[in-house]
């Protein structure tokens, strides 16, 4: 049967927000087919590949997809025709040249991306293999993997920042299960102290609706109130706080920081970078943060290696927009050893292959890995299986509600299964 491709089509549906994005099929000549569908962020860091809108203000607020979705129908689809789907670095490679720019704003990361991704499980529907051993292969061509363990959830139970409701300045707010639960134990974890957070807010009678990612959106007044939530809804639970589970936070510090310094609701006067960083070192001999996202703005590289080099032996100093999955970005970042944990996110860059090389670098730095959804999210699970394909360290899918992300955790549960079938 010939995996050769067919025909590539887009289509416009909506995300977990209600706003527009591309879906995309790949058909090959043997009658198999593969699907993807795209997100897209709310915090978007300015060094992420560029999604394509339509601007056009008369529909969906100009967050539209139509041009995106004719490029891929048109000038992807026609160049791709009759290639090999289980080519995939000269798939990709034939679109970013397509495209000629550095961050593919002419053809659109969305664009490009859909398509990448729906080769590859159309590639894998061909081979009849879980999604998740085919790009295990894929990675494996240049890094050999073996599959030996699920990633650790990472859970957002209070939405802050760009994700919440304008109260918080700090964006998420997450437990975090010992990495020795296994996968099953861990999203029960999550899922227990998600339940107990909103009886918390219930019984204070403060707002427990939920933000973009699922996690609660309160009516708290400052940051120190909704770690202070987490750790009493963990003790409510069986779960030993420092023991079974953990805090993490992403600060998204880009998007509160101003000429004044570090401005947020915990005091009235802006934070210098020093004193913010002393202000994290707080925190941390309070409560023993696991994981710290984005703690300085993203183009302030000598106070990322200071915090690292002050708190990054004790947790791990996480890089989104300072990294924003690109490959130039993160060697500078290993060379000044800026932070110790890179979080992965496709769209930010917007092939597979492209994400897969920026895995590889990472790995071989022994830098921990987090794989990621964004806060606006279809119910497609691919990265479910590439964060096992990869062996990632930790997946970061939001709160343990919401069909779109219950959907990635709920793929786990079945990958799980497959591989450390319960006795």
């Amino acid at each position: 049967m010939d995996s050769k491709i067919y025909s590539v089509h887009a289509g416009e549906i909506l995300d977990s927000r209600g706003t527009p994005t591309i879906e995309t099929t790949v058909v090959l000549d043997s009658g198999y087919r593969g699907t993807a569908s795209m997100p897209a962020g709310a915090s978007i860091g300015k060094y992420e590949a560029m999604e394509l809108r339509d601007g056009d203000p008369k529909r969906y607020g100009g967050m539209g997809v139509l041009k995106a979705v004719n490029n891929v129908n048109t000038v992807i689809g026609l160049k791709l025709k009759n290639m090999d789907a289980e080519n995939q670095g000269l798939i990709d490679k034939t679109m970013v040249d397509l495209d000629g720019t550095p961050n593919k704003s002419k053809l659109g990361a969305n664009s490009i991306l859909s398509v990448s991704l729906a080769v590859a499980v159309a590639a894998a529907n061909h081979k009849r293999m879980p999604l998740y051993k085919y790009l295990n292969m894929l990675f494996g061509g240049s890094l050999p993997t073996s599959i030996e363990r699920m990633p650790t959830p990472t859970f957002n139970v209070i939405n802050g920042g760009k994700h919440g409701a304008g109260n918080l300045d700090f964006q998420e707010f997450h437990v975090v299960p010992a990495t020795n639960k296994p996968y099953h134990e861990a999203l029960e974890i999550g899922e227990e102290i998600y339940q107990s957070i909103k009886k918390i807010l219930t019984y204070r009678n403060a707002v427990h609706s939920i933000g973009d990612e699922g996690g609660f959106a309160p009516n708290l007044f400052t940051n120190l109130d909704a770690l202070e939530i987490v750790i009493e809804g963990i003790r409510q639970t069986p779960y030993k706080f420092g023991v079974d589970v953990f805090l993490g936070l992403d600060v998204a510090a880009s998007y509160f920081k101003t000429d004044r310094g570090y401005q947020i609701k915990d005091r009235p006067l802006a934070f210098s970078t020093k004193e913010f960083i002393e202000y994290f070192r707080d925190l941390h001999a309070k409560y023993r943060l696991l994981l710290l996202e984005d703690p300085i703005e993203e183009d302030d590289w000598a106070n990322w290696t200071e915090i690292t080099k002050l708190l990054g032996a004790d947790m791990l100093i996480v890089g989104d927009d300072l990294l924003a999955t690109n490959p130039k970005r993160l060697e500078k970042a290993i060379a000044e050893k800026a932070c110790s944990a890179i979080l992965l996110k496709p769209n930010q860059i917007g092939t597979l292959s492209e994400f897969l090389a920026v895995v590889v670098v990472a790995k071989k730095h022994d830098m921990k890995t987090i794989v990621s959804h964004r806060s606006g999210e279809t119910n497609d699970t691919f990265i479910a299986d590439l964060a096992v394909a990869i062996q990632s360290s930790y997946v970061k899918f939001g709160a343990p509600a919401r069909g779109e992300r219950v959907a990635k955790y709920n793929r786990l549960l079945q990958i799980e299964s497959e591989i450390f079938p319960q006795k």
